[in-house]
């Protein structure tokens, strides 16, 4: 799956999870939205890992700081 599919699917997932319309970029992180608490980022790595048939650590969850270290996980799996 390449980058702008990725993308894509997580605009998707993004609206979804939040109920809004979310953009998604590359330096989107979770002090840019409104509502991102941590119930909401467990659901939301939850149905990403869902969507893409991938599996997090949480080390690896702990360390993302922005939408393009999450695309940069995925991208690493696919």
């Amino acid at each position: 799956m390449d980058e702008p599919q990725i993308y894509t699917r997580l605009d998707e997932i993004f609206r979804d999870v939040f109920d809004d319309d979310v953009r998604v970029t590359r330096e989107l992180s979770a002090k840019d939205v409104d509502g991102w608490d941590s119930l909401t980022h467990i659901r939301l790595m939850l149905t990403i890992e869902k969507a893409f048939k991938i599996k997090f650590s949480t080390s690896e969850i702990g360390k993302m700081e922005n939408v393009n270290d999450l695309v940069s996980l995925i991208k690493a799996r696919g």
